[in-house]
């Protein structure tokens, strides 16, 4: 009761204050939003989570998969669609055949790329097979999800060179989502293999990722992804309240409200104590508006990795019982909507970016746009828009995967 409360208080304020502001992004010298509801947002009282975790739990629960299996089974749309794409891809072959490494190496720009591709790609196989294995009730798509995960755990010791710690979020963030579907609503996968697996979460994985980063802030945020994914299915519950400190911090540090003043805020242990450093570590963006974000202006791609992280641990935190929607709802709709008005075509002022965008937000809306439009009846004109626009949304190959079916106007 107390999470409704807190959603219908949010939705009210919201709804009242905003109902269709997000057409536009704030311009320089006018803002999106109060600063009383501004204030009202950013001081949420603070969720705390339940003692059990729940299971299924990471990024979709059990109501939510119950829900897509009845849409997919009646044949109705959008989720049919975005099923048929999903068991069409490669990710979803039944002859997949997994291709585990002991160490994978991933540097710059994937140079080198030992292992890495390989590794993105079976994790989201997994978490593919295992939706695939829930709607249909198809043991060889469980038992396919297994054989990958299983041989992964069996082989992987380590992620070395300059991107290790991004890739293992990236791969860090599937492994779980699928690993909690199997385990708790299969019951071919052993013991034995179920321990091994939980052995390599936790040692080849949580600790290149429960320390976050001061890279660009997409790489903390997924980090955080996968460190709260894995922390659910390890029930460790130290490790995700870490994790979760940490989103916390990293959050206002990504995504620009006015009230934040002249300047953005900063992660805690940044170093950022200049306005110079702070403005390079904005790839130089100088005017700063609701609904900016920190890569904004380096290009809509990794932007829409941060912005999917922001809202995936959001959607987990509320399925284990400790909604942080009405701590970064606000941040989340209008990163949304600022860069879904740009990614739709309209041209950037001046002093955006240097009046150029790199578009390509990629599959990104869906999570945030339920849960904010769909769950709290906010108006997102913008984000609706492109959101129905690409559905059904696919997958970027790194660690997004079939959203439109997950989590498509899914009310649960």
């Amino acid at each position: 009761m107390r999470t409704r409360a807190l959603y219908l208080a949010l939705a009210t304020a919201l709804a009242a204050l905003f109902a269709g502001i997000l057409s536009g992004p704030a311009t320089a010298g006018q803002t999106q939003r109060s600063t009383a509801s501004e204030a009202t947002a950013e001081a949420a009282p603070k969720a705390t989570p339940k003692a059990a975790f729940t299971h299924p739990g990471v990024l979709v629960s059990r109501a939510q998969l119950d829900f897509v299996r009845s849409k997919v089974n009646a044949g109705a749309q959008p989720w049919k669609g975005a099923y048929d794409a999903m068991l069409a891809s490669p990710y979803a072959s039944l002859s997949r055949t997994p291709k585990p490494r002991a160490v994978v190496e991933c540097g710059p720009y994937s140079d080198p790329n030992i292992g890495c591709t390989d590794e993105r790609q079976d994790a989201l196989a997994a978490y593919s097979l295992s939706l695939a294995w829930y709607i249909t009730r198809d043991s060889r798509y469980a038992e396919k999800a297994i054989q990958i995960m299983d041989a992964w755990s069996a082989t992987i010791k380590d992620h070395t060179n300059s991107n290790a710690p991004l890739q293992t979020g990236w791969a860090g963030s599937s492994w779980p989502r699928a690993a909690e579907i199997i385990r708790y609503s299969y019951d071919g996968w052993s013991a034995a293999s179920i321990d091994r697996f939980k052995t390599m979460l936790r040692t080849v994985y949580l600790p290149k990722v429960i320390g976050g980063s001061n890279s660009n802030g997409n790489w903390e945020l997924v980090m955080l992804e996968a460190a709260s994914g894995i922390s659910v299915f390890l029930d460790d519950r130290t490790s995700y309240d870490k994790a979760i400190a940490k989103y916390r911090g990293r959050v206002p540090a990504y995504v620009y409200l006015e009230s934040d003043g002249s300047l953005p805020k900063t992660a805690p242990g940044s170093g950022l104590d200049t306005r110079d450093k702070i403005i390079k570590y904005w790839q130089g963006q100088s005017t700063f508006v609701t609904g900016l974000t920190q890569e904004t202006c380096r290009d809509f791609t990794h932007t829409g990795y941060g912005i999917a992280s922001i809202a995936h641990v959001a959607e987990t935190s509320r399925i284990q019982g400790q909604d942080l929607y009405p701590e970064v709802g606000e941040r989340l709709r209008q990163a949304l909507g600022f860069q879904s008005k740009y990614e739709l075509g309209e041209a950037p002022p001046s002093w955006l970016c240097g009046g150029s965008v790199k578009r390509g937000l990629g599959p990104v809306t869906e999570v945030g746009y339920n849960a904010l439009h769909n769950r709290l009846g906010i108006a997102m004109a913008n984000t609706q828009k492109l959101t129905e626009r690409q559905r059904p949304a696919g997958t970027n190959s790194l660690f997004l995967g079939w959203e439109t079916l997950t989590h498509g106007d899914n009310p649960s």
